[in-house]
């Protein structure tokens, strides 16, 4: 889908006003092709935009700046591939390419609709304060979760059975979350960095054709990405400490079960080695002729299971 916004969008001559802003929502090869006639620009493939290098990423041809970042958001029909995010920026032109719909791109249009002058860069500067506004949700939401499972994880609630309340299944969920907000944290990271580099190079190369407000403007986008940037750091460390003290339960958890098997094996040797003395049935032995020597068998077996289980249970064991 194309979207054109022209410089005067609300005047008379809207219809042959100059377009400064080319919006690509997973355009067709004919979307990219009118637009790269129109606009005298290559529009990048989304190959090009998902590339890594940071030359691929931020490029400079004279005064047409061509930029791209990964979204914190994947896309399911292609493997949650980062969904990639694409600029083409000069002083009188605009090219964004995407291939979600973006909730900052419909206010951005919105409030430009209402308008009368367009200029490409305050175009980009108010997407970037959309995004970066968008970003700062997305890591207040995960702060929420994380202290959600944090509460869930180190909570013991008194009078509670653990073989009812099921602390394996509770344990499990937690380290789903866990996994879950882990990468989603690790999206957020990699789309606040590469915000950040991209604001960083338009604010120096569009030094010469741009505003000094919107170049502060964007200065101040800088500013405040970096502080997200240390609060994302602080939801990563976090969520590492919520991972290992998880595993740290699953495995105190599974040592517990371990140590009632591995008693339970002690407690039941003495029975079985009495059992098996008396179930060789020798003309020998005296206990055949008692009278009461059935009883006094099982008698002794059940005080040599017994006393296992009260050593334990002084020792501190069980």
């Amino acid at each position: 889908m194309l979207n054109t916004y022209s410089s005067a969008p609300t005047g008379p001559d809207a219809q042959s006003g100059q377009r400064c802003w080319y919006d690509l929502l997973n355009p067709t090869p004919e979307e990219v092709a009118r637009v790269a006639a129109d606009a005298g620009v290559r529009v990048p493939s989304r190959e090009s935009l998902q590339e890594i290098e940071t030359s691929s990423r931020l490029r400079a041809d004279g005064q047409l700046l061509y930029l791209s970042m990964p979204l914190a958001i994947t896309d399911e029909s292609t493997a949650f591939r980062p969904m990639p995010l694409g600029f083409v920026l000069s002083p009188g032109l605009l090219v964004t390419v995407r291939y979600s719909e973006l909730h900052t791109f419909s206010q951005v249009r919105a409030r430009l609709e209402a308008s009368e002058h367009l200029e490409p860069v305050g175009v980009f500067a108010a997407l970037v304060d959309g995004m970066v506004d968008y970003s700062a949700d997305m890591l207040e939401n995960l702060s929420s979760e994380l202290a959600a499972i944090s509460a869930k994880t180190f909570a013991h609630p008194a009078g509670k059975d653990s073989r009812t309340t099921g602390p394996s299944t509770d344990l499990r969920d937690c380290l789903a979350r866990i996994g879950t907000a882990g990468a989603h944290s690790s999206r957020i990271r990699e789309s606040l960095l590469g915000l950040q580099r991209i604001t960083g190079f338009v604010g120096e190369m569009a030094a010469d054709w741009s505003r000094p407000e919107l170049l502060n403007h964007m200065k101040s986008a800088r500013q405040d990405l970096t502080s997200l940037v240390d609060f994302e750091g602080h939801v990563s460390a976090k969520t590492q400490f919520l991972l290992d003290a998880v595993l740290g339960f699953i495995s105190t958890e599974q040592n517990d079960i371990f140590k009632v098997l591995t008693i339970a094996s002690v407690v039941g040797i003495p029975p079985t080695l009495i059992a098996s003395m008396y179930g060789m049935n020798f003309h020998g032995m005296p206990e055949l002729g008692w009278r009461w020597g059935y009883a006094y068998g099982l008698g002794l077996i059940a005080l040599s299971a017994l006393i296992p289980i009260l050593w334990f249970k002084r020792r501190g064991w069980w």
